[in-house]
């Protein structure tokens, strides 16, 4: 079982919320989220009700600062715990085109750069067999977060993007 804990200002003050189950919508609790303390689980965070917005892919840890999570803003609208983190296989197939299409390369390893591993200029579709993944806007893990599990996203838009650009991506872990 996740927890985690909001907090409106940095350095874990302010008004908090503790949390232990996926939540559609937290704006009830804080108005905004500058600092998060995960105690257990894998979190996604969104910017917006709903699951949706940007997302934030946060592991055991204390976040002072909304920056140490790569967060745009300070709105934090809902949350849900990673599921199926557990386990030591990870395998996940990159289309270059819509609908399975194009070249195709299948990876079980993060990748730091996705153009320099596969001079991939787009990805724009993929399947997760297996574990759950973050995909990055940038190489380096850096730049908008879309967290993917088990399944299939047939376009770009499927995971949340608005382009086909993958910079980076790495496997989901428990620590």
């Amino acid at each position: 079982m996740g927890k985690i804990t909001f907090f409106e200002e940095k350095n874990f003050q302010g008004r908090c919320y503790n949390c232990s189950s996926d939540c559609a919508d937290l704006h009830s609790y804080f108005s905004r989220c500058n600092s998060v303390r995960v105690e257990a689980g894998v979190w996604v965070l969104y910017e917006r009700p709903g699951y949706t917005g940007y997302q934030y892919v946060l592991t055991p840890g204390e976040y002072g600062d909304s920056q140490q999570w790569m967060a745009f803003s300070d709105s934090v609208k809902s949350c849900r715990a990673v599921k199926n983190v557990y386990g030591n296989v990870w395998k996940l197939r990159l289309y270059e085109r819509p609908d399975f299409g194009g070249r195709v390369v299948e990876f079980t390893e993060d990748c730091p750069s996705v153009y320099d591993a596969f001079r991939f200029g787009e990805v724009s579709s993929c399947a997760v067999s297996h574990g759950a993944w973050v995909f990055y806007q940038l190489p380096a893990y850096r730049g908008r977060q879309y967290f993917l599990e088990r399944g299939e996203y047939r376009q770009h838009a499927d995971w949340g993007a608005a382009t086909p650009g993958v910079g980076s991506f790495r496997r989901i872990t428990e620590f």
